[in-house]
């Protein structure tokens, strides 16, 4: 009994595999080509020269700082503890630029997941879409790193995203 069952199961199990059909898709270059990624790109780009603007003006700021430190404490009359004041103060806004610094990182790195992610969403029901039509059981990510071997029945399918995507 356990024989034919086991005879069964060989016997069936190639004849699934061989009806499979996969396909791999390059997602980079349909995400990049994107009217929406190019969007993305300039408000991010936007954003970005903003918090550089005021990272310049913050820098800015702190070069007048240590020009008036270096003036001050050339002169020999000026106490001691005023010149720590000043030294004290510039170490304070240098720390305060390197916080704003690594906040403006961080903020443009949310900006930019919030923006990518319907651009992803659309990218991915569009690949499901041509799976489903296509009848495929697997679409990949043509990326070298991720496929180490492709047979001959893996079909390309990015021109058919494309399409769907109207690119």
């Amino acid at each position: 009994m356990f024989k034919k069952i086991f005879l069964a199961i060989a016997l069936i199990l190639p004849m699934t595999a061989m009806a499979q059909k996969f396909g791999v898709v390059d997602v980079d270059s349909i995400f990049t080509a994107m009217p929406e990624y190019t969007q993305m790109q300039t408000q991010l780009e936007q954003t970005s020269n903003q918090y550089q603007e005021e990272f310049n003006r913050l820098q800015e700021e702190v070069t007048r700082l240590i020009t008036e430190y270096q003036a001050m404490a050339e002169d020999a009359n000026t106490p001691q503890s005023i010149k720590e004041r000043r030294i004290q103060e510039i170490q304070e806004r240098d720390q305060r630029i390197q916080q704003f610094r690594n906040t403006a990182q961080q903020d443009i790195a949310r900006q930019q997941e919030q923006l990518a992610a319907p651009i992803q969403q659309r990218l991915t029901d569009a690949i499901k879409s041509v799976g489903l039509e296509g009848g495929y059981t697997f679409i990949l990510p043509n990326e070298p790193s991720l496929l180490l071997y492709i047979g001959t029945d893996v079909t390309n399918v990015t021109s058919a995203v494309r399409a769907k995507l109207g690119l």
